[in-house]
């Protein structure tokens, strides 16, 4: 079952990222993906808006050096299914190419400094990010482990890394961009 839940969670991912809707990931979608990411910055904030930017380049570099396996610059939903399980979600990259974002994320959103993100916040960026509020508010119940009405740094990374890396149904991270359906 770990197989097919990450597949699915790669799957929506695949979707979301696919920001040109041809079913294809070029280096266009993955540039507007650090785009949006990086206007959830304050205007000032040109530190986390580059973090973020760099970060998806580093993940677009990682999805052409090891997943364009025809070498057209484009990668298809198996190439990137490919991807991700062994190369994006490897320990040697994981951190630069996908904490990397949340962790920019992260210190772009905490305006006031608090270390951690409000319901209001979370939603509120969620929707900036094309997830509907209908999930973002869910997800956010699930990822507030502690259960004090807001999200951590600790807890948002846990839930990505939970999001990319476990293949348990469960996880409350399956949430971050959505919900899960148990796989057939």
């Amino acid at each position: 079952m770990s197989n097919a839940v990450k597949s699915q969670k790669f799957n929506m991912l695949f979707d979301w990222f696919d920001q040109g809707n041809d079913g294809l990931l070029t280096h266009d979608d993955l540039r507007a993906m650090g785009d949006l990411f990086a206007a959830l910055a304050a205007k000032d904030d040109h530190a986390n808006a580059t973090a973020m930017r760099d970060a998806f380049e580093k993940w677009w570099q990682l999805l052409l050096a090891h997943g364009d396996a025809d070498g057209d610059g484009r990668i298809s939903r198996d190439e990137f299914l490919t991807v991700m399980e062994a190369n994006v979600t490897a320990p040697e990259h994981f951190e630069e190419a996908v904490l990397a974002i949340a962790d920019a994320l992260m210190r772009a959103l905490d305006t006031n400094g608090d270390g951690v993100l409000s319901h209001d916040e979370y939603v509120r960026m969620y929707d900036a990010l094309g997830v509907p509020p209908k999930h973002s508010r869910e997800a956010f119940t699930r990822l507030d482990r502690d259960g004090n009405g807001s999200i951590s740094h600790e807890e948002f990374r846990q839930a990505i890394t939970e999001f990319y890396l476990s293949g348990d149904m469960d996880a409350p991270g399956n949430w971050l961009i959505g919900p899960i359906h148990e796989p057939v």
